[in-house]
């Protein structure tokens, strides 16, 4: 019983140690101070007005919007070609690969940052939307390949060999019978892609100059030269933007186990 004690009382701790920074950010953004005090003098939806209002705000906004959705695109697609031709290789090589591919995540960013930096630099792509479209897709891949890789591992072969001596094409048993069965972790990797782009810093510091500013970007210059309770209802409407998609990706990981365990009972 004690032990219990103790482990609730524990896990509430964590709980709070990791939720009291983001419930401090929230009552800051409905601050009627003008600059960031806690605890708040009054509250009000001021500053929420302050960013709907600002069209540096919305322009940086619609950028990170923009680019994350082109990102969806090509790191799904090449994250999920990469996944089948991972699965398809010889062990060995596939941690040899799969490592290669998963650089970005184990890399420190500011290093990636940096080597991306110079090689766009040399092809005049920074400063760019299409610069950091690029950068962010090479930092999202990995989790579109670790979603469908571990998809994949779970998937019974038989039943493509099934489709493919039936007459099936290639093509055709991978659109009729992979992708229904990994459509789930698709959209899980699609998006931790979007999240991956959308809330990026180190390489937009790098690359966005003064003609690509994304939102993150724009936080961080509004934090050091402005310090006003604008950045806060920022920060709130992007943690809020930010639990939808994880709540997102939880659901959808839950049917894939379901249809999984389905798979195998049948």
């Amino acid at each position: 019983m004690t032990g219990r004690i103790a482990f609730a009382l524990c896990w509430i701790l964590v709980l709070a140690f990791l939720a009291l920074p983001i419930l401090i950010v929230a009552a800051l953004s409905f601050s009627s101070a003008s600059y960031l005090t806690f605890p708040p003098p009054g509250f009000g939806v001021r500053w929420y007005r302050a960013y709907l209002g600002s069209s540096e705000w919305l322009a940086s906004t619609w950028l990170s919007f923009a680019v994350a959705a082109c990102v969806v695109v090509l790191a799904t697609i090449l994250g999920t070609l990469a996944s089948l031709g991972l699965a398809r290789l010889p062990r060995a090589m596939q941690a040899a690969f799969g490592a290669l591919i998963l650089s970005p995540l184990i890399v420190p960013g500011i290093v990636v940052a940096i080597g991306i930096y110079y090689v766009f630099a040399r092809y005049r792509l920074v400063g760019t939307p299409v610069g950091l479209v690029l950068a962010h897709t090479c930092l999202a891949v990995p989790f579109v390949v670790t979603s469908v890789s571990a998809s994949l591992a779970g998937l019974d072969r038989r039943l493509e060999q099934a489709a493919l001596s039936l007459g099936a094409t290639p093509w055709g048993t991978f659109r009729q019978v992979t992708l229904p069965l990994i459509r789930p972790s698709v959209f899980v990797g699609a998006l931790f892609a979007f999240i991956t782009s959308f809330d990026e810093l180190i390489v937009a510091l790098f690359l966005s100059g003064s003609g690509a500013i994304t939102l993150p970007r724009r936080m961080w210059d509004d934090l050091r030269f402005a310090i006003d309770p604008t950045i806060a209802a920022v920060s709130t409407l992007t943690i809020v933007l930010a639990a939808a998609l994880l709540g997102g990706a939880h659901i959808l990981r839950q049917q894939q186990i379901g249809r999984q365990i389905g798979t195998t009972d049948g």
